[in-house]
């Protein structure tokens, strides 16, 4: 059986949500706006999302990558990328945030990843323009979309916010947290709650019987 797993980045991987702290601080008139309507779903995340960014000047990408770069990995997430690599499992990173921040807090665990999708930045204008391969529908990101390159028996998602729900409900199985856990729970569609990868590991193991 061929499987993979999708992982969300921020507040999944990292302890924190890196990338909204990171809008409120470098947009945070806009954001104020826009992320409470995202919330309750009246704006969509490609919108709103696209909106904050792009009214955030080009000088301050190198202070948000810094202000990225101290953020914390959740615990257990290389002993779950041990895990796996033990079953010839890929995990792709799938964040609707900026690639630098991903690859800053991955650091050399980045080339362990199979992939990592999520949006790019230009700043050679005076504000950020973003660059997404994978914009549509509702987000800027389409999470679904990456999926769909990476066939496989049995997709296992892992996250943690509204920009895993369209990933959560195609996936074979999910882990979910925090608010994800509530947008599945108003989609009836189960899930495995988690805390730590550790938590994930185990599961993983028990249901592959190993």
């Amino acid at each position: 059986m061929k499987r993979i797993v999708f992982c969300d980045f921020d507040g999944t991987i990292t302890v924190e949500e890196t990338f909204v702290a990171v809008l409120k601080k470098f947009a945070p008139e806009v954001a104020a706006q826009f992320l409470p309507e995202m919330y309750v779903q009246r704006v969509t995340l490609r919108e709103g999302v696209k909106k904050i960014l792009e009214s955030i000047p080009s000088y301050q990408y190198g202070k948000i990558v810094e202000f990225t770069r101290s953020q914390s990995i959740r615990k257990g997430f290389v002993e779950l990328l041990n895990f796996l690599d033990s079953q010839n499992v890929p995990l792709v990173v799938v964040s609707g945030g900026l690639r630098g921040m991903v690859e800053v807090v991955l650091g050399e665990i980045a080339q362990r990843i199979t992939a990592i999708h999520a949006v790019d930045i230009d700043t050679s204008g005076a504000y950020f323009k973003v660059n997404s391969d994978y914009e549509g529908g509702t987000e800027l990101v389409a999470k679904v979309q990456v999926m769909a390159k990476y066939p496989a028996d049995e997709t296992i998602a892992i996250g943690d916010s509204l920009t895993d729900l369209n990933m959560g409900l195609q996936a074979s199985i999910v882990f979910a947290r925090d608010r994800l856990a509530y947008y599945l729970d108003q989609h009836q569609k189960p899930y495995i709650p988690w805390n730590t990868f550790s938590d994930v590991q185990e599961y993983l193991q028990q249901l592959w019987k190993l």
